[in-house]
């Protein structure tokens, strides 16, 4: 994959770029759903959902979206994304991505911790990620997972976009009607 020019200026290619190496990136992942759909699924996702509920137009924040899983689910260094999409899209997506190195319950430890913090393009980006998995854990889950499973993580998932709160009214009033109809959806699992 050749690098992005720096005299490419054109933000519908720039989109396009991004949605590119992400693709490339997550060609052999899967997410974890019974059929299990094509990783790529989730980023297109995330910056649709930024884009439709959330009215977001900047382009290093849905360039972000659509690469934000790359750092931690691939192979992609930090410097690989900084060459091909610029310094801002580098530190973003770094903002978002977990260290896999630690143990998965501090993983969730620190982005709740951590929510509170990030700049306001992040925190979109958290929030239109918990939106999509919420959506995809509810409606098609891991078959592997219990209906605890899934409560439990709706419970985490409530907590990392409470410190996102206040970046962006549209995307949080999609949230919380794509959250309310996943508990009502899984407590009618329950009975």
């Amino acid at each position: 994959m050749t690098p992005l020019s720096p005299a490419l200026s054109n933000p519908t290619t720039a989109l396009l770029e991004a949605l590119h190496f992400a693709a490339a990136k997550h060609r052999d992942q899967r997410r974890k759903d019974v059929v299990a759909s094509p990783y790529i699924n989730h980023p297109i996702a995330v910056a649709r959902l930024l884009a439709s509920e959330g009215g977001v137009t900047d382009l290093v924040t849905l360039q972000g979206a659509i690469l934000h899983d790359t750092i931690e689910d691939t192979e992609t260094t930090p410097e690989e994304l900084e060459r091909h999409f610029g310094p801002a899209v580098r530190q973003l997506v770094a903002e978002v991505t977990d260290d896999k190195g630690l143990p998965k319950g501090d993983r969730k430890r620190l982005q709740i911790e951590h929510a509170p913090h990030l700049s306001p393009q992040a925190q979109q980006i958290k929030i239109a990620d918990k939106t999509a998995n919420v959506y995809d854990i509810t409606a098609s889950p891991p078959a592997t997972w219990s209906l605890d499973q899934r409560r439990e993580y709706l419970d985490w998932a409530e907590q990392v976009v409470a410190g996102c709160r206040g970046c962006n009214p549209g995307l949080e009033r999609f949230y919380d009607q794509v959250m309310a109809q996943g508990r009502q959806a899984l407590e009618s699992k329950s009975l």
